[in-house]
């Protein structure tokens, strides 16, 4: 069976920043393979272009440039805020307050937004609000472990059930 829409995929990967070379980001390796539902929107339309048509055993190594990823870096994303925006009864957290370290925040619509601190001053705190891999371009390789069909229940429900899926 080939990959195409509506089908269940499993897979193993290596996921390097900039190249086959760059430094390793994140493994999914055969004891805890990337699970997930072709054709859904659950990944990247590029990173699923690329195994389309790809069958059990397929080995596969491409490369996403960053508009074809997270995009790149939006310099509207990256907002300075009022320090005390941080504090809890007075005091901040000093845990809280560290470089690189990402946030949760909320916008005017209750939206919760993931952000990460790039800069700290006496009464500022610069966030970034682009995805962590926004402006890298991203080079996987890896091997396609199994395809199946999806149920009509993982159909429905827009996700994988059983090993690697959701468990209701």
């Amino acid at each position: 069976m080939t990959i195409k829409k509506n089908t269940v995929v499993s897979l193993t990967y290596t996921l390097r920043d900039g190249g086959a070379l760059g430094d390793v980001v994140e493994v999914a390796d055969e004891s805890k393979p990337l699970v997930f539902l072709y054709g859904t929107g659950m990944m990247l339309p590029s990173f699923e272009g690329h195994l389309t048509d790809l069958q059990k055993d397929s080995d596969f190594s491409f490369l996403l440039k960053a508009k074809e990823a997270y995009g790149e870096v939006n310099p509207e994303a990256i907002v300075e805020f009022d320090k005390k925006i941080f504090e809890v009864d007075g005091k901040i957290d000093p845990e809280t307050m560290v470089l690189g370290k990402p946030v949760m925040m909320r916008d005017g619509q209750g939206h919760t937004m993931r952000a990460t601190i790039v800069n700290i001053s006496d009464d500022k705190v610069k966030l970034d609000f682009n995805p962590p891999m926004a402006g890298k371009d991203l080079h996987f390789t890896g091997k396609i472990m199994s395809v199946r069909e999806a149920t009509e229940s993982e159909m429905e429900h827009g996700h994988v059930h059983g090993p690697g899926g959701h468990q209701h």
